[in-house]
């Protein structure tokens, strides 16, 4: 297929660095020239900010990329109807030109499966791994990819064939949930057209899948925006800075965007240690 380069959106909408740092994915890698290179959808892409424009350099049409960074909704309008008080505000400040990627449903289930009790330096290195070993290879740009394993090819497996992973106990908790969708027993593209307190609950009755786990497969693979995961940074940030009975669900249908936002700039700025 024929590469080519256009521009995707200004740097103002779509900040590679925040949107790909925010611990929403773990395929997109920056070379060190402030370039980050990855897969979407078994497709691959380069992406690096040139004044002030994003440019991406793939394979496949501008369609699949747009939808994939949510380039159709109009994220300063809705960070503006936030009403969450100064914190808020200053993480929203912050984190402007993050999005909220709409991922590969099973892709998303399974990497935030191998997050718990993780840090994203190893996710990343496992979710690696995992595609290197199962996934098909394809070249890109003169590159070696490998696309993420569908659940059918990971079903057949046993979890001692993940060893190579180290996943440790997370590996019988990937094979489970690669069965329950190979075998039709989760059915995730319903999911994403069920509302989003339906999705949450039929994911936690997966094996080894919480609240935590759920709420980012459903905000980042079912592409439900009310969704708002709560991990040590979250819980340690509306401890510090929002009222104690401060319920998420006030901040509306895109709680999860502010909830990046607020992971953002916890994480960045080292507020709180991780232990």
């Amino acid at each position: 297929m024929d590469i080519k380069t256009f521009r995707l959106a200004s740097a103002e909408e779509l900040d590679i660095v925040k949107t790909f740092e925010c611990g929403q994915c773990f395929r997109w890698n920056d070379d060190g020239s402030g370039a980050y290179s990855g897969c979407a959808y078994g497709r691959a892409a380069t992406l690096r900010t040139v004044d002030g424009d994003v440019l991406i350099t793939t394979d496949a049409g501008e369609e699949l990329w747009r939808d994939y960074f949510d380039m159709d909704r109009d994220y300063a309008a809705i960070s503006a109807g936030f009403n969450g008080g100064a914190y808020l505000d200053e993480c929203i400040g912050y984190g402007m030109g993050i999005r909220i990627l709409r991922q590969e449903p099973w892709e998303a289930l399974c990497s935030f499966i191998i997050s718990q009790c993780n840090n994203i330096t190893r996710i990343k290195g496992i979710v690696e791994t995992l595609c290197r070993t199962f996934g098909e290879e394809f070249e890109f740009n003169g590159a070696v990819y490998h696309r993420f394993p569908d659940a059918q090819r990971l079903a057949a497996l046993e979890k001692e064939d993940l060893a190579v992973l180290r996943s440790g106990y997370r590996a019988p908790y990937i094979i489970s949930a690669a069965r329950a969708v190979a075998e039709g027993r989760l059915d995730l593209e319903a999911l994403e057209k069920a509302p989003w307190r339906e999705a949450k609950e039929k994911l936690i009755k997966l094996e080894g899948v919480g609240e935590k786990v759920a709420n980012c497969a459903v905000l980042f693979g079912l592409h439900h925006m009310e969704a708002f995961p709560i991990d040590v940074w979250i819980r340690r940030a509306l401890k510090e800075h929002f009222p104690p009975d401060f319920d998420p669900r006030t901040l509306g249908d895109y709680a999860g965007l502010a909830q990046q936002y607020i992971f953002f700039n916890a994480r960045s700025n080292r507020e709180f240690t991780a232990s």
